[in-house]
């Protein structure tokens, strides 16, 4: 099997762990929440799911990920949004408070990085999480996968709310 990279401002960088494709279901996952609550794919019902991960929600481009999907989450109000990194779960809610948002669901992968692993996203020499979006049905059915090849870049945010908006 090739190894699997990423670029983080043009330097590649290994990824663990397989890519995830559509149609499989998605692996279930331990992440802890704002309040050290740990959060599975249960918590969130049978509602379809956009996953968000970024490498650390104090950066420029994860913000404004996080943001934009934010946003979004409000004109879809049966889709959950999760951001998922590996920022402590008090560092995403210090963020979470002074960005004054409420409608995205922040998940922190920093205890085991199981989830990088598992979503094939964990970049191993940094520890941290590669940039990529998933949407899940509301039976955990992969719908989309979007692994952004250069970490210094958005994802392709018209792509995903199209496979959004088709399965409302």
């Amino acid at each position: 099997m090739a190894e699997r990279t990423t670029k983080v401002e043009g330097t590649a960088k290994r990824l663990a762990g397989s890519e995830l494709k559509v149609g499989q279901k998605a692996p279930d996952f331990a992440l802890r929440d704002r309040d050290m609550n740990i959060k599975t794919l249960a918590d969130y019902g049978r509602n379809v799911k956009l996953v968000s991960v970024v490498p650390s929600l104090d950066t420029d481009i994860c913000d404004q990920q996080t943001r934009r999907f934010n946003e979004e989450a409000v004109k879809h109000g049966d889709v959950v949004v999760i951001t998922v990194s590996v920022d402590l779960p008090t560092a995403q809610e210090r963020w979470c408070g002074a960005a004054g948002l409420r409608n995205v669901i922040t998940l922190s992968d920093h205890f085991d990085v199981s989830f990088g692993r598992d979503y094939g996203v964990l970049m191993p020499e940094l520890r941290l999480l590669s940039r990529a979006v998933f949407i899940l049905k509301p039976d955990n059915t992969v719908a989309y996968v979007q692994y952004v090849p250069e970490v210094a870049s958005h994802p392709d945010y018209n792509d995903v709310l199209k496979v959004l908006a088709g399965l409302q």
